[in-house]
C-alpha cells in the first residue's frame, strides 16, 4: 500500500515508561514489520512479571493515536481506543498480560474507512467495528504466544490486510497536518490552515482522520513534543518551554499538561 504522507516522519507518539510499580511491570514497544511503518507506530506490551500485592491503574495520556488492545490469555475481549483530548486511567487487575497496535493518525480511518470522531474519547469492542479483525484476534492468539510471536502473526496479518486497501488522503488536508506537525502543534488555525479548505471542510476531514477538531489536535501535538523533549524541572523553570510553545503562562501550560497527563509537569518530570 503506497502512502504520500509520511506522518511517521514528522511525528513520534509518547507513552511513559511505568513507574508506579517498579519492577513488577513492564511496558515496551516494537516497531512492525516495515511495509507496515507508514499506518503502525508500534505494537506494545503491558503486563506484570508476577502477580502484584493489588489492582493496577494505568494511565494513557493524550497521544493522538488510535489502538486496538486485548489480553493475551483472553483474546475474545479485544477492544479499539479512539482519540482523546486527555489522559485515561484504566483500572486493572493484579495480574494482566495485554498487547496493542497503535496506529498514527489519520492511518486507521483511511485504511479501513472507518470514523474517528465514533471513537473518540473512548473504548469500544473491536467486534462493533471491525469484525474480521476482532475474529482473528480471539481465533489466533493465546497466553502461549511471546511477543515476538505475537508480532509475527500481527505483521503477516495486516500486510495481508493492507495490500487489499488503498487509502489515500487529499493533498490539502496532507498541508494542513504537515503545518501542525512541522510547527510543533504551535499555530493559529485561522490563519496558519490557509490550505484551499474552508473551517467547515478543515472540521469534517480532521474529525474523520483524527477525531477531533485541528485546534485540538495541535494542542496534543504540542504536548507529545514536550514529551519529547524531557525537560527536567528545573529547566522548565529556567528556559520557560511554554512561551516556546505557544503558552499564555505557566499555569496555562501547566492546566493543559495536567489535562493530556494526568499529573503536573513538575511530577511528570521530577528527579
Amino acid at each position: 500500500m503506497k502512502k504520500d504522507f509520511h506522518i511517521r516522519l514528522l511525528y513520534r507518539p509518547v507513552q511513559p515508561s511505568v513507574k508506579q510499580a517498579g519492577q513488577l511491570v513492564s511496558y515496551r514497544e516494537v516497531l512492525p514489520n516495515e511495509r507496515l511503518l507508514e499506518s503502525i507506530y508500534c505494537y506494545w506490551e503491558l503486563k506484570t512479571q508476577k502477580p502484584l500485592q493489588d489492582p493496577f491503574t494505568y494511565r494513557v495520556v493524550a497521544d493522538g493515536c488510535i489502538d486496538i488492545f486485548f489480553q493475551l490469555d483472553n483474546p475474545a475481549e479485544n477492544y479499539v481506543m479512539g482519540f482523546c483530548k486527555k489522559y485515561t486511567e484504566f483500572p486493572l487487575d493484579n495480574s494482566f498480560h495485554y498487547i496493542g497496535i497503535r496506529f498514527l493518525p489519520t492511518a486507521f480511518p483511511a485504511l479501513f474507512r472507518v470514523d474517528a470522531k465514533e471513537l473518540s474519547n473512548r473504548f469500544e469492542k473491536l467486534e462493533n467495528v471491525l469484525g474480521k479483525t476482532s475474529q482473528f484476534i480471539t481465533d489466533r492468539f493465546s497466553e502461549k504466544d511471546d511477543f515476538d510471536r505475537v508480532k509475527q502473526k500481527l505483521d503477516a496479518y495486516f500486510i495481508a490486510e493492507l495490500e487489499n486497501l488503498s487509502a489515500g488522503l487529499d493533498q490539502r488536508f496532507q498541508n494542513a497536518l504537515a503545518i501542525i506537525l512541522n510547527n510543533f502543534g504551535v499555530v493559529n488555525v485561522q490563519t496558519d490552515l490557509d490550505i484551499g479548505l474552508s473551517q467547515r471542510q478543515l472540521r469534517r476531514y480532521f474529525e474523520f482522520y483524527i477525531g477531533d477538531t485541528a485546534k485540538t489536535f495541535s494542542q496534543v501535538v504540542r504536548f507529545q513534543n514536550i514529551l519529547n523533549a524531557k525537560p527536567s524541572t528545573q529547566s522548565l523553570k529556567q528556559n520557560k518551554i511554554f512561551f516556546d510553545l505557544g503558552y499564555y503562562d505557566q499555569a496555562h501550560f501547566i492546566k493543559e499538561f495536567k489535562n493530556f497527563y494526568g499529573v503536573s509537569p513538575g511530577k511528570a518530570f521530577g528527579r
